[in-house]
């Protein structure tokens, strides 16, 4: 028997809705670029005519000229290397930890109620007052960046995450111990499953609170790294250069996001 191949007919007004989904789409990406280019453009026109000074607010020209010396010598590589390898360690720690203190404060009530204020006082807390302490606990250098960064993330994972866990209905866990289920069970069936459109929301979040909190470390210690760049442009006054390390902060933030952006398209999918 041969196979016919069965031909789906849609109605007008479906095809219709598609096309305006597919136009509203080509809209949007069509003004993202035109504001960025229209942006870039009166921006070098600005500083062409001098109407803004260059050497406050430097332009793309001179930027991408800046990234061009950076990347001919190898300092560029070089220090986003560093920065991105910091940042990545420091986000993949505290995800982690987090995520496993706020399953740990929800499996145990007690535990929770004793340890919650504190985690409130630390999250209010300012970390980078901790820059001096962090120092003398772990020493200079990339061990100090990357704590700095962890302790920024891990709060906000575990808030963000113990509210996700606790926000689950009440109805359905007590269906599910009707069933006989233990906690193990319920956690594992129920809350984690339930709690993972706020896992991508905290892995947004923690995205750029990483980045955050490694140029902040690079900023309090660091002889490597885009933050290093920043303020040793910033000490001479060589607007260029933290504008050029800026933007390539700004790439590498952009491509983690985006890295996100397709887990949670492919969660959604599912």
């Amino acid at each position: 028997m041969k196979k016919q191949n069965k031909q789906i007919n849609f109605s007008k007004a479906h095809k219709e809705y598609v096309k305006k989904l597919r136009r509203d789409k080509f809209v949007i990406i069509f003004f993202r670029i035109f504001v960025l280019i229209a942006f870039l453009g009166l921006w070098e026109l600005l500083t062409y005519f001098n109407i803004l000074d260059p050497f406050f607010v430097s332009s793309p020209s001179r930027i991408i000229a800046q990234l061009g010396t950076l990347a001919q010598s190898g300092t560029l590589f070089t220090h986003a290397w560093i920065t991105l390898y910091e940042t990545l360690i420091g986000f993949a720690i505290a995800t982690i930890l987090g995520y496993l203190i706020a399953v740990l404060l929800w499996w145990n009530e007690k535990v929770r109620k004793i340890f919650e204020p504190y985690v409130v006082v630390l999250n209010s807390l300012p970390k980078i007052a901790l820059g001096p302490v962090i120092i003398l606990w772990v020493g200079a250098g990339t061990s100090a960046i990357i704590t700095m960064c962890v302790l920024i993330c891990i709060v906000i994972t575990t808030m963000s995450m113990l509210s996700a866990f606790l926000s689950v209905e009440e109805g359905k866990i007590l269906l599910l111990k009707s069933m006989n289920a233990n906690k193990f069970q319920i956690l594992f069936k129920l809350v984690l499953p339930n709690s993972m459109p706020e896992f991508i929301s905290v892995l947004k979040i923690n995205v750029g609170m990483s980045w955050v909190g490694s140029i902040m470390g690079e900023y309090l210690t660091s002889k490597a790294g885009l933050g290093y760049l920043i303020v040793y442009g910033g000490q001479i006054f060589k607007i260029d250069l933290v504008m050029a390390s800026t933007f390539v902060l700004c790439i590498l933030a952009f491509g983690m996001y985006y890295l996100v952006s397709l887990l949670e398209k492919r969660y959604q999918r599912r």
